[in-house]
């Protein structure tokens, strides 16, 4: 009975693209009759059946080992096209994270989108990027890969747009479809380079490929930088990183995955192209570089944020950032360790917010105050996902910094500040942020702020559970390390930057009238901070007036010199007929002499070059 499960692994994507197509006579409208709740049910259902069958698989993994199925989609004459999928404890464990998570977040949603007139279509794209995301996981070949990243993408841009009757939702999804296509041509651009280089895209075949590959220096870098190109658009990586704050325009429900667990298929593959990566010593250095600057640049840009779901989505974008600096110091452990850690607490972080936009009827930090007596599930949510964000011991995050502290404790040390960094600001901002939701008083929109339905508060309570007791459940996976080998002064110093930051955020004066200050220099810093060091302004100078130049350029050479050859050519064309109409006689031996005439002059023209 394993072995047959095992054997059907390749159901467990499909089981969410299930969901989605049956949904979709609810999202088109051709049934109204019962209403969209059906299609909620719907893929509830598959995402529940789609979680028992990977637990069933994992177990089976864990006892038997790791497995790679590869399955034949096509064979013609000489060509054969197969994909692969690879069966291990670390991939069924995402993927069981994914489906655990797509299955709360679609609960959750079914309370928070309960008046929404498109419930069904939201839920029909819940469903393809569910399927899309535990393809990622699965997938043994790159080219699959990439293929369900485009479907990712996609849904992004779908999702991101959902309420398309608002320009603000439309411009967003736009930006962000578009940001995130400029990592994934140079991926493409990579994959192809790949493909010409290894003979084939499966991942086995590619590390087999990488021990005996002999490129040259540069051939090397070009495809490491095109390979990291992609996952450094997927996880909202500078400079590749506005997109994320723009998709918080997008419904809370989807936020939720969208920060927790689709940024982290794209380090996933990141993370699975390592091995090829290694070959170019400039592409590494690439990541940690991009890496270092994302996460503390984003940790500072969420303290000046105002935006509930914004100064959220920038810590997401700092935490992928130390498992890039963790993928470019070739500790892919320890990019998992973050990566599974911080899905959990990002989630229930969500949700708690989720639920505060949807009683406050609004998500600026200015307008909210006084929800820890009023709200109580969502408080606890918050708290335990913001303990299990930093290094509070023996909570989840905790063990995943430590581990790449002692990593790095001897070869990096800046790299290992910049962690201790991100840990305090991160504290910082979150103990800012429930200083200004939950603590002083209530405000106009909180006077009247009842707690969430069942739909909402069921999840919020199941996933604070989970955050609180994942240590127990990192211990029975093996994956706490003996005490024996901790690193005490890393620890210590973990620990501290954890209590400094809550301390400063605690001690920060806060104002909800958000004047700004009347000392130039501290005025500055504020505006930097809070438009994300003029990364846009920056872009709209350079990239975007460079291709802007370049498009009205061409308009202008199409208009006026390729059009006007054209015009040039019809205007000859019709005045020349216009003056033969006029020689017009009717006598046919003038017209036979016209043309001996011009076949004659046609040949002395032809011999005479040939002379």
């Amino acid at each position: 009975m394993a072995q047959f499960l095992i054997e059907t692994s390749w159901l467990l994507p499909v089981y969410g693209l299930i969901g989605a197509i049956a949904s979709l006579p609810w999202s088109t409208g051709w049934v109204r009759r019962t209403g969209p709740r059906p299609a909620a049910y719907l893929n509830i259902f598959m995402t529940l059946v789609a979680f028992a069958h990977g637990m069933a698989i994992f177990r089976g993994i864990w006892n038997q080992g790791s497995q790679e199925l590869i399955f034949t989609w096509f064979e013609a004459a000489d060509l054969k096209l197969t994909f692969a999928l690879d069966l291990s404890v670390v991939n069924m464990g995402a993927l069981e994270l994914i489906a655990g998570l797509s299955l709360l977040a679609q609960v959750f949603a079914l309370g928070y989108m309960e008046k929404d007139w498109a419930l069904a279509r939201f839920f029909s794209l819940m469903g393809f990027f569910e399927g899309a995301m535990s393809g990622i996981v699965l997938s043994g070949s790159l080219f699959l890969s990439y293929s369900l990243l485009e479907i990712l993408t996609l849904s992004t841009y779908l999702f991101v747009g959902f309420w398309y009757a608002q320009p603000l939702v439309v411009t967003a999804a736009r930006d962000a479809f578009l940001t995130k296509r400029i990592g994934d041509v140079l991926l493409l651009m990579g994959l192809i380079a790949l493909s010409a280089f290894a003979g084939s895209l499966n991942f086995n075949d590619l590390y087999e490929w990488v021990k005996t590959a002999d490129l040259a220096p540069m051939t090397a870098t070009l495809l490491g930088l095109a390979l990291i190109a992609g996952p450094t658009g997927k996880c909202a990586q500078f400079p590749l990183h506005l997109w994320l704050d723009e998709a918080m325009e997008g419904p809370s429900p989807a936020s939720i995955l969208r920060n927790s667990v689709v940024v982290m298929c794209g380090a996933y593959v990141l993370i699975r192209l390592q091995p090829v990566v290694v070959l170019s010593p400039v592409a590494l250095q690439a990541l940690v570089v991009i890496g270092a600057v994302t996460a503390v640049g984003a940790s500072l840009v969420a303290i000046a944020q105002i935006d509930l779901k914004r100064t959220l989505s920038y810590t997401t974008s700092a935490y992928l950032g130390l498992v890039f600096i963790a993928v470019g110091t070739e500790w892919p452990g320890v990019a998992l360790m973050l990566l599974f850690t911080h899905a959990i607490a990002k989630a229930l972080l969500f949700m708690s917010v989720g639920s505060i936009i949807l009683t406050a009827s609004g998500q600026n930090l200015t307008e909210l105050g006084g929800l820890a007596r009023k709200m109580p599930a969502t408080t606890l949510a918050f708290v335990a996902g913001a303990l299990g964000m930093v290094g509070v011991l023996p909570l989840g995050c905790f063990w995943a910094m430590r581990l790449g502290l002692d990593f790095l404790w001897g070869d990096h040390p800046l790299l290992v500040a910049v962690f201790l960094l991100v840990n305090g600001l991160t504290a910082l901002n979150l103990m800012r942020v429930f200083r200004l939701v939950f603590l002083g008083p209530a405000q106009a929109k909180t006077r009247r702020a009842p707690e969430v339905a069942w739909q909402m508060a069921v999840p919020m309570v199941v996933l604070s559970i989970t955050t609180l007791l994942l240590p127990l459940v990192m211990q029975q996976m093996s994956l706490l390390p003996p005490w024996r080998y901790i690193n005490p002064p890393a620890t210590a110093l973990l620990v501290v930057s954890g209590l400094v930051g809550m301390g400063l955020g605690i001690w920060v004066p806060l104002s909800k009238s958000l004047i700004r200050s009347l000392n130039r220099p501290v005025r500055i810093l504020q505006d930097l901070l809070a438009y994300d060091f003029y990364t846009e302004s920056l872009y709209r100078v350079t990239v975007v007036l460079l291709v802007g130049s370049m498009a009205r350029f061409s308009n202008w050479f199409d208009r006026y010199v390729v059009d006007g050859l054209v015009n040039a050519v019809g205007l000859v064309s019709l005045l020349s007929g216009e003056s033969l109409k006029y020689s017009i006689s009717g006598q046919s031996q003038l017209y036979l002499l016209t043309i001996i005439t011009g076949v004659s002059l046609l040949g002395i023209f032809m011999t005479w070059s040939l002379w």
